[in-house]
C-alpha cells in the first residue's frame, strides 16, 4: 500500500539577527492511509513547525530550506499558493491547539461549519442539515441547539469537538491534530482521543497527532515518531517503542513518566539543556545530555539503525539495552 504522505528530508530554518535557527533538520517520515501517527517530543522540538510546513502555513521568517512533502505523490512544496488552497481543508484538515483562538468569535458554531461545507458547492439548506448531523457525530448533545451557540458559550471540550467536526465536514484524507487535548481535563482528553480514533475507522482518515505527552498516544496511535531539537531520533510501532526504546532520549522520556506504582520515588529527569539551534552540532543534538555519548557523537551524524520497522538514529550499536 502506498503512503498517503511522505515527508522527505525536510529542513526548516528561521532567520534571526544572530543567525539561522535550524528548527527542523533533515526529517523524513511517512503516514499510511487510515493510520494514526503520533509525533512526540518536548515543547519546542519542531513538531508544530513540521506540521505547519505540510499545510504551507509557516509563519515568517520561517522557511523550508530543503526536502519534499509528497501528498499522494504530489509535491506540496512545489505548488503555487492558489494550488495549495485546494488542499487546505479539502484534502488536509488541521485542528489547532486552542479552538477558541481558531473559531470566529462573532459567528455561531453551526454557521462556521456550514460555511465550510458550502465551499464544496453544497446548497445552504443541505449544509445546515449536515451540520447538525456532524455535531451529533461529534458526541455533542442537543446538536441543533448547540449549532446556534457562539464559541464562548461552549465548554472547552465542546469547542474542540466542534473544531474537529468542521475539519471532517469536507471529508479530508489527512487530519493534523496539533495538541488537541491541551488545557482539557483528563476525562475530556480521553474522549477527544477516542473521537480521533473513531474518525479513522468511520471516515477512513489518517491522523498526524502532535503532542508532547506520551501518555495520550499509548491507546490510539499506530506508530510513534520521537523528535528532539528539530530532528527525528526514533520511530516505531507503539508496542515496540514503549516495550523496547532504543534511543537514549526516548528511554529517558519514558522513565520520566509518572506511573501508578507505589514507592516509585522522585520522577527521573533529563539533565542538561537543549542545544542552541543556531549553529547546532554536526552530530547528534542530544549528545550533550546523553549518558552514552562518545566523542564522535558531537561531530558525526548518527546513522539510522533498524530492527524490522523500528528505527533509531544513534552511534550506540543496537541502541540501549532493554530496560
Amino acid at each position: 500500500m502506498s503512503n498517503l504522505i511522505d515527508i522527505q528530508n525536510v529542513s526548516i530554518g528561521y532567520k534571526t539577527d544572530e543567525g539561522e535557527v535550524s528548527a527542523v533538520s533533515d526529517v523524513s517520515l511517512s503516514i499510511a492511509p487510515r493510520e494514526i501517527y503520533a509525533l512526540v517530543g518536548e515543547s519546542g522540538c519542531g513538531k508544530s513547525t513540521l506540521a505547519s510546513s505540510i499545510m504551507r502555513l509557516l509563519a515568517a521568517p520561517g522557511k523550508l530550506t530543503g526536502g519534499k512533502i509528497l501528498f499522494e505523490g504530489k509535491d506540496l512544496t512545489a505548488l503555487s499558493d492558489n494550488e495549495m488552497v485546494a488542499y487546505r481543508g479539502k484534502e488536509i484538515g488541521m485542528i489547532f491547539q486552542n479552538p477558541l483562538d481558531s473559531l470566529n468569535p462573532v459567528l455561531r458554531i453551526g454557521n462556521q461549519i456550514s460555511e465550510a461545507i458550502m465551499l464544496d458547492r453544497v446548497p445552504k439548506e443541505e449544509a445546515l442539515k449536515l451540520t447538525d448531523s456532524i455535531l451529533s457525530n461529534m458526541q455533542i448533545a442537543d446538536a441543533s441547539k448547540r449549532a446556534q451557540n457562539y464559541p464562548f458559550e461552549l465548554s472547552g471540550g465542546m469547542r474542540q469537538r466542534a473544531m474537529i467536526g468542521m475539519m471532517i465536514s469536507r471529508n479530508p484524507k489527512l487530519i493534523i491534530a496539533d495538541e488537541p487535548t491541551t488545557a482539557l481535563d483528563v476525562t475530556i482528553q480521553a474522549q477527544i482521543l477516542e473521537l480521533l480514533k473513531k474518525l479513522k475507522e468511520q471516515h477512513n482518515v489518517s491522523v498526524l497527532l502532535i503532542t508532547h505527552n506520551f501518555g495520550v498516544v499509548a491507546e490510539i496511535a499506530d506508530r510513534i515518531g520521537v523528535m528532539y531539537a528539530g530532528t527525528l531520533v526514533e520511530e516505531g510501532d507503539v508496542f515496540s517503542l514503549f516495550e523496547s526504546p532504543k534511543h537514549p532520549y526516548t528511554a529517558m522520556l519514558l522513565k520520566a513518566l509518572p506511573t501508578i506504582r507505589k514507592h516509585q520515588g522522585r520522577l527521573q529527569v533529563i539533565p542538561g539543556n537543549v542545544e542552541r539551534l543556531i549553529n547546532p552540532p554536526k552530530g547528534c543534538r542530544f549528545a550533550n545530555r546523553c549518558p552514552y555519548a562518545m566523542d564522535k557523537c558531537v561531530d558525526v551524524p548518527a546513522p539510522w539503525q533498524y530492527e524490522g520497522e523500528h528505527r533509531w538514529a544513534c552511534h550506540l550499536e543496537g541502541g540501549i539495552a532493554r530496560g
